[in-house]
């Protein structure tokens, strides 16, 4: 049951159904699952330990709001990780990942042709999961897994495509990308997927509010 809830809830609040700052509230909780407060307590307790949720005592717990420097310093460790991970892609030669994504890119332009922002999202996020996984490295995957969860991804990824011209920038970056991997020049390879992620996460502080507070000044 404890495990049924912390998949539920992680995928809420990643797919943004819950909003960041939004309290959780254990009973209801409990009643919506059928469960006892127990449960879901231990549930909430791993969440904030993912990083997803703030337990605050006498005071409630809260979905996470991550601050700038927060999405920076993780953005930072995702440049990190997707440029390895192009490198060892590099490295590989033609295996299943790379008709992977070599379908994914015909199905990406063809959502930014029709300006279908929503689709276009999703096959991002497809994109960067086929690239973590054509680079075969169970430790890059897992550290990705934990990365990606406290960013929340899927939430921000809309907030940066928001930005004018960035889902065609976007596309012909992973376009780029996918063609040194296929030339087999993992240096290159690596140097352009870390200037993509840099420009998307240019994009998406571009697009946040104003207001969102930076704990560390």
């Amino acid at each position: 049951m404890q495990a049924r809830v912390i998949a539920e809830m992680r995928r809420r609040i990643i797919k943004g159904d819950i909003e960041p700052g939004a309290p959780l509230s254990e009973l209801a909780l409990a009643e919506e699952f059928g469960v006892s407060r127990t449960p879901v307590r231990e549930a909430l307790k791993q969440l904030q330990t993912e990083g997803l949720v703030e337990i605050r005592p006498r005071v409630g717990t809260f979905v996470t709001t991550p601050s700038r420097r927060e999405i920076t310093e993780l953005f930072e460790m995702k440049e990190l990780l997707e440029g390895a991970a192009a490198r060892l892609l590099a490295r590989r030669g033609r295996v299943a990942e790379i008709d992977l994504l070599e379908r994914n890119l015909r199905e990406a332009d063809a959502a930014v042709e029709r300006d279908d922002r929503e689709r276009y999202a999703e096959l991002v996020q497809e994109f960067h999961d086929l690239l973590i996984a054509g680079a075969d490295n169970n430790k890059l995957e897992a550290h990705y897994r934990i990365l990606m969860n406290q960013l929340a991804y899927s939430r921000l990824v809309n907030t940066s495509l928001s930005q004018p011209g960035r889902a065609l920038q976007s596309d012909r970056e992973h376009h780029l990308v996918l063609e040194l991997i296929l030339e087999k020049d993992g240096d290159s390879a690596e140097q352009v997927m870390r200037e993509h992620v840099r420009a998307s996460r240019r994009a998406l502080m571009a697009g946040l509010p104003l207001g969102r507070s930076d704990r560390s000044g």
